[in-house]
């Protein structure tokens, strides 16, 4: 309990400033928490656009460099500390940060991780109840803290208990935590026996498919911009069915927010790929190169014609 609590400590640097902006776009929406998560993912990944850039660039820097990196290989690969010096001093003169793909995806990792703290807590970030009085509700209604979903079975047991807590039913009243009659604070329990199928099995279900169409169209962008690049089918078919797994574990507020992840997340990637590309990005740093290589010749040949005139006179 107390790692979890750490840990949720520590999102709350983000989470809190965040939690205003949730709130703010719950308000719009007269308290719709589906509509509030959509547009908060969205404005997210909008935020995220230039470190996907920059990681993009990172990549295509190395793959520019690749070849020198090859021939450092050919030299040195017997001695690697040689050959880890050659590589720095590589670097360095080529204007290459070693880790400049990692910061961003690192970035974007803690911000998905205090997104879902957020949208597992909406009591406390979307409805800003006082803290006490959630942790006193959990023990009535004999929840874990330590599971980082209690606050939405705690809104599920709040709505079966309607005289508890008053305070705590007054801050409810202004969340609106279903989908199209869905309840999201629900988890969908699978069962072979599909005839206890339930509504709620449309979330994890649509997660599932929201992921396969980002990852088909991923690839074949990917496939596209560099044809010479591996397929990755089987990672494109591992994650879809690992959000599905988990998607049946989950409150259906977890499983919307990954439907709105990958759909928005998946098409802006797409829109990066069109527009800054691997392929176009490297064709465009080549040819800055073939530019300063003919600009540094030119200069030589004005030079070597200036001393040609001098020896002249």
């Amino acid at each position: 309990m107390d790692g979890v609590n750490k840990m949720q400590g520590l999102f709350n640097i983000i989470n809190i400033p965040f939690g205003y902006l949730m709130r703010f776009l719950a308000m719009i929406f007269n308290g719709n928490f589906a509509a509030a998560v959509f547009f908060f993912t969205l404005i997210i990944n909008l935020i995220l656009i230039p470190l996907t850039l920059k990681s993009q660039k990172s990549t295509v820097q190395q793959t520019r460099i690749k070849p020198k990196l090859d021939e450092l290989k050919k030299r040195y690969g017997d001695d690697k500390q040689r050959y880890n010096q050659e590589m720095q001093k590589l670097y360095q003169a080529e204007g290459v940060s070693m880790g400049g793909g990692c910061l961003p995806m690192i970035l974007r990792l803690v911000l998905m991780m205090s997104i879902y703290y957020l949208i597992m807590a909406p009591l406390t970030y979307l409805a800003n109840a006082d803290a006490s009085l959630i942790t006193e509700a959990a023990k009535a209604a004999k929840l874990n803290s330590a599971n980082t979903s209690y606050e939405l079975q705690l809104v599920s047991w709040l709505r079966d208990n309607p005289n508890s807590f008053p305070a705590l039913q007054e801050s409810l009243k202004s969340i609106d935590l279903t989908l199209f009659g869905l309840d999201l604070t629900q988890t969908p329990n699978f069962s072979f026996d599909f005839s206890k199928a339930q509504a709620i099995w449309a979330i994890p279900i649509g997660a599932f498919l929201a992921q396969m169409l980002t990852s088909i169209v991923s690839m074949k962008m990917n496939k596209r911009n560099n044809p010479e690049a591996p397929t990755m089918a089987g990672m494109m078919l591992t994650m879809p069915l690992i959000s599905l797994f988990i998607g049946f574990g989950l409150p259906g507020g977890v499983g919307f927010y990954w439907i709105c992840s990958s759909l928005i997340g998946g098409f802006i990637q797409v829109g990066v790929q069109y527009f800054y590309g691997p392929f176009k990005m490297l064709s465009k740093e080549r040819a800055k190169e073939v530019a300063a290589r003919c600009d540094f010749e030119a200069t030589q040949l004005k030079k070597l014609g200036d001393i040609e005139e001098s020896l002249e006179e």
